[in-house]
This record gives structure tokens, sequence and C-alpha cells, in this order.
């Protein structure tokens, strides 16, 4: 039995709203929670639950087919990957932080030998 994790509604971020439902649900996937059926909730689902358009979840789907954690089934819905678990866990936040804090540690080496050569020039 997999743990529900708390669903947020919507709100205004700055983030698109169908950004928003699509990292929910990556969440919910990376913890499970569809992992029994492998079925994502209809896009009926997704409007009662986070308050939004049928645009909005369909675009959150679809979101999710870009990311390789669904496919679609014509007249039967969305359904997880064979590896949307996994998958999901590294889509999220925390793989986008690891690769931010790889490309600071990057440009802070790069600064470094750019002051150095500048260093050089200017002690010519």
């Amino acid at each position: 039995m997999t743990k529900k994790l708390e669903v947020q509604m919507v709100e205004w971020t700055g983030k698109p709203a169908y950004q928003q439902v699509a990292e929910q649900l990556r969440r919910r996937i990376a913890a499970g929670e569809f992992a029994e059926t492998g079925k994502l909730p209809s896009l009926a689902d997704l409007q009662a639950t986070y308050g939004v358009t049928v645009t909005v979840a369909r675009d959150a789907i679809r979101q999710l087919r870009t990311d390789g954690l669904a496919v679609s089934h014509q007249g039967k819905g969305a359904f997880l990957t064979a590896q949307a678990a996994d998958a999901a866990k590294l889509a999220g936040p925390e793989a986008a932080i690891a690769e931010l804090r790889e490309q600071v540690a990057r440009l802070q080496g790069e600064v470094v030998e750019l002051r150095e050569r500048v260093a050089g020039l200017e002690g010519k």
C-alpha cells in the first residue's frame, strides 16, 4: 500500500499552471502513488483535484509524456511508463538543483581561470 501525498491547489506563482500540476503529479509518481494500477487520474479528476481547466490538465499530462513518464491511449487515459517512478525521482526539483550546482561549480572554475589570465595580462 502506498501513502498518498497531500495535493495542493494551483496558485499564481509565476510558473504556468500546467507545470505546477505536472510537478505535483511527478512527486506523486515518485512516491509510488499510481504504481498499483499504473493509471494516472483522468482529465476530469485533475480538474477537480487541482481546480484547473481541461486545457491545463491536458498540458500537464502532455508534459509528463514529453518527460517520458506517461503514455496516453485514446479513450482509455494516461498510463505510467515502466520506468516512470525512477524517472520521476530524477526529473524532480532535486535533480534540477544538483544540475544547477554543477553548473555553478563549473562557472566558478572558469571565473578563477579568467581572473588568472587577466592578472597575467595586466602584469606584463
